[in-house]
Formats: structure tokens, C-alpha cells, sequence
């Protein structure tokens, strides 16, 4: 039996909360060899995937480019610690928005914080955690949201013929959703934009301050 879209968007909703995101004291703090990590990954965020029987969370191959680009330290010894597991988990996340060199920059200054104890500074464990702690008031503040723009959907088309107005307001409905992706991602892209931008400009400066210092060491 089909759904309606009312009906459905309530499943998908209901769905989302089952979704139970990994937290930090969830996370093994024992370091695992390459197997032992796609296991956890895959066990943890299978119901997150389009299609759970089929799609592939994180293969080796896929770990061993992050490794290659940059984007994941390499292992030690072979085996990955709890702050490599909290990079994957935000490469996760990213990858499916973001470019690589996206990702990378983004990343960079948070890679410093890996392997830093937690009674020293903050560490990755301290961040991750800061972050997802918020995920409960942000997925009700998601549902709130795709619940409006599905009433604002319902307003439209509403003259068209029965057989044809349901299928023109889900059409409305995941092109409201798609435009707001599209502006998020937007957002997203300025921003790590601007961060480059400073970035650079803070390289450069970096690289001008010790011109200058070794230009006076040659002097002396």
C-alpha cells in the first residue's frame, strides 16, 4: 500500500529519531586495527544510509584516501585510536556536502587537537562531544522546520485535478527542501571561504615575520 505524503513525511520523521548518534563515551577508547574499525562504523551508522542492505559506510579503500589526502593522521602501528574515529565520524558527515579540499580546510586546525589528553587544553573527545551533545534540540528544531515547509506546500496547487495535486505539492515540498539545502550549502561555502582567505593571509604573514627575523640574523 502507497503512503500519502502526509503519512510518509510522519514515518521519515518518526525514523529520524531512532537514529542514534554515536556519543563520545560510546566511542572504544582502545585502538582498533583497520577491521575492528569498519566493523564499529558500520554496525553504528547503517541506519543512516538510502539503502542499509546495500550501501557501503567506510571501506578500507575509503580510509586509506583520507589518509592519502590529508584529511585522517595515518595509524600507529597499524591501529587507529578514538581521535581517528572522531575524524572519520566528521568526514562522514561532511562528505556528502563538502568537497575533500572543503573537508581538509575545515579540519586542519581541528586535527591539532589529536591525541592531546583531556586534562590538557580541549581535546577532540571535548569537542566531538560539545557538538553532538546539542543533536536532540537540533533534530526538534529540524522537524519543526520540515513541518512548516510541508504546510506551506499544502497551500499550493490547490486548484489542480485530485489525481494531479498530491504528486505537485510533494514536487513543491522537496523542491522547498532542495532550495534550503542549496542555501545551507551556499553559507557553507562562503564561509570556508573567507576562512581560506584568512588563512592565507595569516600564512603570509607568518612567512613575512620570519623573513624579516632571518634577514636581521644575517645582518648580525
Amino acid at each position: 500500500m502507497t503512503l500519502n505524503n502526509d503519512d510518509l513525511l510522519n514515518s521519515i520523521l518518526e525514523s529520524l529519531g531512532r537514529i542514534d548518534n554515536i556519543k563520545v563515551d560510546e566511542i572504544p577508547n582502545i585502538d582498533l586495527y583497520m577491521d575492528q574499525l569498519t566493523t564499529f562504523m558500520d554496525s553504528r551508522l547503517r541506519k543512516t544510509t538510502r539503502h542499509p542492505e546495500d550501501d557501503k559506510i567506510l571501506t578500507k579503500t575509503m580510509i586509506n584516501n583520507y589518509a592519502k589526502n590529508d584529511l585522517l593522521p595515518p595509524p600507529v602501528r597499524k591501529k587507529y585510536s578514538r581521535d581517528h574515529v572522531i575524524l572519520l565520524l566528521f568526514i562522514y558527515y561532511y562528505k556528502s556536502i563538502l568537497s575533500i579540499n572543503d573537508i581538509q580546510l575545515l579540519l586542519d586546525p581541528i586535527k591539532e587537537k589529536i591525541h592531546i589528553s583531556e586534562d590538557e587544553n580541549l581535546s577532540l573527545a571535548d569537542i566531538y562531544k560539545e557538538i553532538y551533545e546539542m543533536e536532540d534540540d537540533h533534530l526538534n528544531t529540524f522537524r519543526d522546520d520540515i513541518i512548516r515547509s510541508s504546510e506551506v506546500s499544502k497551500t499550493m496547487f490547490t486548484d489542480s485535478p485530485e489525481d494531479e495535486k498530491e504528486s505537485l505539492q510533494m514536487f513543491a515540498f522537496i523542491s522547498l527542501l532542495s532550495y534550503d539545502v542549496f542555501l545551507k550549502k551556499l553559507i557553507i561555502e562562503k564561509m570556508l571561504d573567507n576562512f581560506a582567505e584568512d588563512k592565507k593571509a595569516k600564512d603570509a604573514a607568518l612567512k613575512g615575520e620570519l623573513k624579516k627575523s632571518k634577514e636581521k640574523r644575517k645582518e648580525k
